[in-house]
């Protein structure tokens, strides 16, 4: 089975306009979802691409979207923050909900992962939700910028330049991951997860999926993507997650 991507906007929840691609299925679709990218990655990464491309040749059509400020979409990135993923996370939702291709399924990469485990609770339609490679707390994020975070307290923003971007850290941005509490997100979660990390993740360790494993309740899964990095950089590690996915989401669609 092969797939189009359709070209789609909708408004963010602070206003700018968000961009993103909906990978189609070729014929009667089996179920539809969401994809939230990592910290700063965008819906054409890697991991992204690949993985909503694979579940919809397995027949789920995905919408994945730039998040504030990043790829096509509008916005100062700078200007966003955890909390405002997780909105921006529903608002895909809701905008999917809104064409008639009703979402069963959130599948989160990393910092994404996180957020659709939050996004969830403020999904009814939402049956299912599977995490790849994400904290137990979003505050780790903070590895990526934990020179910067003293300049950013004195003087509440600082440049920050990660895999080529050219982005600016604010201080609200740091108050907000500190403050997100996902454990209580987590344990009051009621939708069926699905907890997937490698072994071999040296960015965010396997620490992590154990301690969201944990907190979750019943109906609850692990699969352990041996061999993988964090950043599923090789084509086959995207692939088979994305079709460990769609067979567990199965029943949920």
């Amino acid at each position: 089975m092969t797939c189009v991507a359709e070209r789609v906007s909708f408004p963010s929840t602070t206003g700018p306009t968000l961009a993103g691609l909906i990978d189609l299925p070729e014929g009667e679709p089996r179920g539809w979802g969401v994809f939230a990218h990592g910290f700063t990655l965008g819906k054409d990464s890697p991991a992204a691409s690949r993985i909503c491309k694979q579940l919809a040749s397995e027949g789920i059509g995905m919408l994945r979207f730039d998040n504030l400020g990043l790829g096509d979409s509008d916005g100062d990135w700078g200007d966003g923050s955890f909390s405002h993923k997780v909105a921006d996370t529903v608002r895909a939702v809701e905008f999917m909900n809104s064409t008639g291709r009703e979402v069963r399924l959130l599948v989160g990469h990393s910092f994404g992962g996180s957020a659709v485990i939050a996004a969830a609770h403020e999904c009814p339609t939402v049956e299912a939700v599977a995490s790849i490679g994400a904290p137990y707390d979003p505050s780790h994020v903070e590895h990526n910028y934990d020179a910067l975070v003293h300049r950013i307290e004195a003087d509440g923003e600082a440049p920050f330049l990660i895999e080529g971007k050219a982005l600016t850290l604010k201080r609200h941005f740091i108050e907000d991951v500190r403050a997100a509490d996902l454990h209580e997100r987590i344990r009051t979660l009621r939708r069926a997860l699905l907890v997937m990390h490698s072994p071999t993740d040296n960015t965010v360790g396997i620490a992590n999926a154990s301690e969201i494993f944990r907190a979750a309740r019943h109906p609850r899964s692990f699969v352990s993507l041996e061999g993988a990095d964090h950043l599923l950089t090789e084509k086959n590690q995207a692939a088979r997650a994305a079709r460990i996915i769609s067979a567990w989401a199965d029943p949920y669609l």
